[in-house]
């Protein structure tokens, strides 16, 4: 067993694919399949079970993922305290708010991982960057980009609250509701066109700026809100997201980038094995 198997696993086991592990490992499938009958036939156990549209761990993958994300853990702490200290080159990535914890927190753990020589620091994606995580929207037209994430706006509201007992949200239910306003924000721009147009108003109860405060707030019973509802908030229990008929906001959030060099092409490599 060795531990480039091991990291093979553990693409498939993320990934939920060989061709796409292959991919994010830039080695031929064959390559991948290969390895991973060979860490089955070692281990005499069945990690992944095999179907149209991927793979899913068995009892056994399971077992063995923790395990073998610990391992290469510390083969990698260990590689660390005897290489030699190299000169750190700053890289400041430009963020827009409120894009998920977990999924950037995941993104830059690889990052930074697969640039040791690189002291990465996150900034306002207004200041003076080497590349940006932003919504398209505020994309400037020097930059290229790489689509990462699409997110539909949907109704954030308390879970026992009444229309959370419906499907859909319809405009006209909207009239007098409580209310959190979230700006500078499109989504709410076009929220507020489309409620003018058909004679609704709501009750705004406070204003915020980021997505954070506003599901505090509709935890709280404060009132409701319209925000994105990526897979990291969504999952929450305490909050019920419903879609409202008849309107349609989406954000598209991008890498942007201008120039090219190492650390840049991993950036861009992880933005789209993260995509979705």
């Amino acid at each position: 067993m060795d531990l480039k198997s091991l990291n093979y696993f553990i693409s498939v086991y993320e990934l939920k694919s060989f061709s796409a592990a292959a991919k994010a490992c830039f080695i031929a499938q064959p390559s991948i399949s290969a390895a991973i009958a060979q860490l089955e036939q070692q281990l005499k156990v069945q990690l992944f079970i095999r179907h149209a549209r991927g793979v899913t761990p068995s009892e056994q993958g399971k077992k063995l993922f923790p395990l073998a994300k610990q391992l290469l853990g510390q083969a990698g702490a260990i590689k660390s305290v005897f290489s030699e200290k190299t000169h750190k080159h700053p890289f400041n990535l430009g963020v827009t708010r409120g894009l998920g914890v977990e999924r950037m927190s995941l993104l830059l753990k690889e990052f930074t991982s697969a640039n040791s020589a690189v002291e990465l620091t996150l900034v306002p994606h207004t200041e003076n960057v080497d590349a940006r995580i932003i919504l398209k929207d505020e994309l400037n037209e020097n930059e290229q980009y790489i689509d990462m994430w699409h997110e539909d706006y949907l109704l954030a509201m308390p879970y026992d609250h009444i229309l959370a007992l419906k499907d859909s949200v319809t405009i006209q239910q909207l009239d007098g509701l409580p209310f959190i306003q979230r700006t500078p924000c499109s989504a709410w721009d076009h929220l507020q066109d489309t409620l003018a147009i058909s004679g609704v108003s709501l009750d705004v109860r406070a204003k915020i700026t980021t997505i954070d405060y506003a599901l505090g707030l509709v935890h709280a019973g404060l009132g409701c809100a319209f925000l994105p509802a990526h897979s990291e908030i969504i999952k929450r229990s305490d909050v019920i997201f419903r879609p409202i008929v008849g309107l349609q906001s989406t954000r598209e959030i991008v890498l942007a980038y201008t120039t090219s060099s190492k650390a840049i092409n991993n950036l861009k490599r992880l933005a789209r094995k993260h995509a979705h």
